[in-house]
C-alpha cells in the first residue's frame, strides 16, 4: 500500500484535481473550475492523496446539491453520506488508495453520527471495476435509474456497522 499521505483538498489542488476528474469524465461527469469549487465548498469530506493522485468527495444529506443521484437517496433516507466522486490516477492504481480514501471517509461519517454511505455506479456505460470494488467493501444494490442523456446508474448503500473492511486498522 502506498505511503502517500491522505489530506484535505486545498485551493492549490484544484487545477490538478480538475484535470484528474475530467480525464475520467465518462465515469464521474465533467466539471469546470467553478463547478469543482462549488462542489468542494459544500462537501462534508474532500480528500486527496499525495500530489493529487486520487480524489474522494462526499456530501451529507443536508448539502444544497442539485443532482439526480443525490436526490434519489435524499427522497429515501433521512441521513446518509453520499459519495459524489472517487477517482484514482491510472499511474497510482493498485496501491490501495481508493480503499484508504473510503476508510478515511467511513471514520469521518461514523464520528459525525452517520451509519450509511451511498453512491451510484454506472451500469450503462458499465463500470465493472467500480461495481466489484464497492461490493468488496460491503455496498449493496438498492435501485437504479436512467438519467437524462441515457446513462444508467445503479444505486448502492453500505451500512457502516456491517462493513468490517471500512474500519481503519488499529
Amino acid at each position: 500500500m502506498s505511503g502517500q499521505p491522505l489530506r484535505p483538498v486545498g485551493a492549490a489542488d484544484h487545477a490538478a484535481l480538475l484535470a484528474l476528474n475530467n480525464a475520467h469524465a465518462t465515469e464521474l461527469s465533467w466539471l469546470d473550475a467553478p463547478a469543482l469549487a462549488r462542489l468542494l465548498g459544500i462537501a462534508l469530506h474532500a480528500r486527496t492523496v499525495g500530489t493529487c493522485s486520487a480524489l474522494l468527495v462526499a456530501l451529507d444529506q443536508d448539502a444544497p446539491y442539485a443532482n439526480p443521484n443525490f436526490a434519489w437517496f435524499a427522497a429515501r433516507h433521512r441521513r446518509f453520506v453520499y459519495i459524489d466522486r472517487v477517482v484514482v490516477a491510472a499511474s497510482a492504481r493498485g496501491q490501495g488508495l481508493a480503499r484508504r480514501l473510503y476508510r478515511d471517509l467511513a471514520d469521518t461519517a461514523r464520528a459525525q453520527g452517520h451509519s450509511l454511505l451511498a453512491c451510484e455506479i454506472n451500469l450503462d456505460p458499465p463500470n465493472p471495476a467500480s461495481a466489484d470494488f464497492h461490493r468488496g467493501l460491503g455496498f449493496v444494490s438498492v435501485g437504479s435509474a436512467r438519467l437524462p442523456g441515457g446513462k444508467q446508474v445503479g444505486y448502492h448503500l453500505c451500512a457502516l456497522d456491517e462493513a468490517p473492511r471500512l474500519r481503519t486498522a488499529p
